[in-house]
């Protein structure tokens, strides 16, 4: 199965991309989604959560999401610890997920595609950009957060620069038609590429 990784800043407009791709019948694995689901479902991870984190990682509802958050904001250490507990399982339950798709090729859509080393899990990988005022206005009108919460999110991800030196292809989501377009040639080049 061919395996193609999907990356980019937020607001940048990667959901987007993997949405397009997506109305072409390729399957798409929410990285983000679908780990949250697994920090919720998954009795092995809400043990080790638990034992790392303390039994605070779970309420009445589940999991207890902004506790996690806290504990592990701005600490380098908590956020690895975590990383290392939540990421193995994605990477495991998305080899689990790929095998079972029977498309030309499948998509990853990860907001944190290489410094999870998920890039070790695809074939070829597609950053998608966009100016940095553009990905503040989205993610404002989308999220309701305000411009300073938005500003620094965006200094805690990956560059695009350095996106644009890793993936090996990059898109810039600016205008919708254009957008439409460059995907449509993607999903053709990928076709190929998935029968090479």
């Amino acid at each position: 199965m061919y395996k193609v990784g999907v990356t980019g800043g937020i607001g940048s407009g990667k959901s987007t991309v993997c949405r397009l791709l997506a109305e072409y019948g390729v399957p798409v694995y929410d990285s983000d989604a679908r780990a949250k689901e697994l920090m919720t479902n998954s009795e092995s991870l809400r043990k080790s959560l638990c034992e790392a984190f303390g039994e605070e990682c779970y309420g009445e509802q589940g999991l207890n999401r902004a506790y996690l958050a806290e504990r592990v904001f701005g600490d380098k250490e908590a956020l690895a610890k975590l990383n290392a507990i939540v990421h193995p399982a994605v990477r495991a339950d998305f080899r689990a997920w790929a095998d079972m798709q029977k498309a030309a090729y499948v998509v990853l859509e990860s907001a944190i595609l290489f410094e999870a080393g998920f890039e070790n899990e695809v074939d070829t990988t597609l950053a998608v950009m966009a100016p940095i005022e553009e990905r503040i206005k989205r993610t404002i009108s989308r999220d309701g957060a305000d411009r300073a919460a938005v500003e620094a999110r965006i200094a805690n991800q990956m560059s695009d620069e350095e996106l644009h030196t890793r993936a090996a292809r990059t898109i810039v989501n600016l205008i919708m038609e254009y957008l439409e377009s460059d995907v449509e040639q993607l999903h053709k080049i990928y076709c190929r590429e998935s029968q090479l």
